[in-house]
C-alpha cells in the first residue's frame, strides 16, 4: 500500500501471478483507446511487469502532453517572431508552384485554396486575408509507381513527413505514413495512390518549379 496526495493506492505487478484472477482489468485488458498491454504478461522475468508501466506512463502522456523544455520553448519563441513574415513568403511560393502544377501536362489535378476554381477558394478567400498556407496537393498521371518515381529522384525537396518548415518537403503517403492501410480504406480517407503533398519552403519559387519539372518529365 502507498499514499499518493490523499489517495491510498495498491502497488501490484501486471504479471501472469498478480492478475490471474482478473483484479486489475484497467491495466491488462484491452480498452477504447489501446488495444491492451496483455502481451507483456507472457514476456519473462524481470520484464513482466512492464504492463503496468507502460499503462500508467503513456495514458498520461496522451492525455496530457509532455512538458516543453526551457530550450524548446526558446527555440519556439524564436520561430514565432518571424512567423508572419515567413507564412507570406510560404503562400506567395505554394501559389506559384500550384498554378504551374495546374497546366502540367503530367499532373492529373491539383488541389490549393489559393486557386480560383479549388472547391475551397470562397472558403480561403473569406477566412485567409494574407495568404493561402504553404501546402500544395496533387496528383501524377502514372498513379502509384510515377509518385514513387518523383519521391525517389527529386532534387531540392526534402523527403519528410512534417510539414511548415523554412525548407520545401514533399511525401507520398501512400507509400509512407499511410502505407499500412489497403488501398480501399486509404480512398475512403482521401489519400489516392497517385497523391503527392508538399509543404512549400522559402526556397525561390522558380528552382523549385524547375525540380519539380524535372522530375515530372521522367514519369
Amino acid at each position: 500500500m502507498a499514499k499518493v496526495g490523499d489517495q491510498i493506492v495498491r502497488i501490484f505487478d501486471a504479471d501472469r501471478q498478480t492478475d490471474e484472477a482478473g483484479r486489475h482489468p484497467l491495466f491488462t485488458e484491452p480498452d477504447a483507446n489501446y488495444h491492451g498491454l496483455r502481451w507483456a504478461i507472457d514476456l519473462p522475468e524481470p520484464l513482466a511487469p512492464i504492463a503496468f508501466a507502460l499503462r500508467v506512463r503513456t495514458v498520461p502522456l496522451r492525455n496530457l502532453g509532455a512538458a516543453i523544455s526551457p530550450d524548446n520553448s526558446w527555440i519556439f519563441i524564436q520561430g514565432v517572431e518571424t512567423l508572419p513574415v515567413r507564412m507570406i513568403r510560404h503562400s506567395e511560393n505554394a501559389l506559384k508552384v500550384a498554378g504551374h502544377l495546374k497546366n502540367h501536362p503530367k499532373v492529373a489535378w491539383v488541389r490549393y485554396p489559393g486557386l480560383p476554381d479549388d472547391p475551397s477558394y470562397a472558403l480561403a478567400s473569406r477566412d485567409l486575408k494574407r495568404g493561402f498556407g504553404g501546402m500544395v496537393v496533387f496528383g501524377v498521371k502514372g498513379g502509384y509507381d510515377a509518385a514513387v518515381k518523383i519521391i525517389d529522384t527529386i532534387d531540392l525537396f526534402s523527403h519528410l513527413a512534417n510539414v511548415g518548415d523554412a525548407k520545401s518537403l514533399i511525401l507520398h503517403p501512400a507509400s509512407t505514413s499511410h502505407s499500412q492501410m489497403t488501398e480501399e480504406q486509404r480512398v475512403a480517407s482521401g489519400l489516392s495512390s497517385d497523391l503527392i503533398r508538399l509543404s512549400i519552403g522559402l526556397e525561390h519559387p522558380d528552382d523549385l518549379i524547375a525540380a519539380l519539372d524535372d522530375v515530372l518529365a521522367g514519369v
